[in-house]
């Protein structure tokens, strides 16, 4: 899967951003573009898919150094 726009920009972070911020960060986005809310399913599936391997931190470890994410 191609990581462009990447996972930070996805959740309008930054890439040093905490934890908690990311937290924020996803359900802020998740309720504006939640498909029950009238967003758009791709972008849901897009946050949703960014917020998984941010809010882990193995996963984030291994993205913030490879620049890819395993989102399966």
């Amino acid at each position: 899967m191609s990581q462009s726009p990447d996972l930070y920009e996805r959740l309008q972070l930054a890439p040093s951003a905490s934890a908690d911020e990311v937290r924020k960060s996803y359900r802020r986005l998740a309720l504006k573009h939640h498909p029950d809310k009238g967003g758009k399913p791709e972008t849901f599936k897009s946050i949703s898919e960014a917020y998984a391997v941010l809010s882990d931190t193995e996963r984030r470890r291994m993205y913030d150094a490879t620049g890819e994410a395993e989102l399966a």
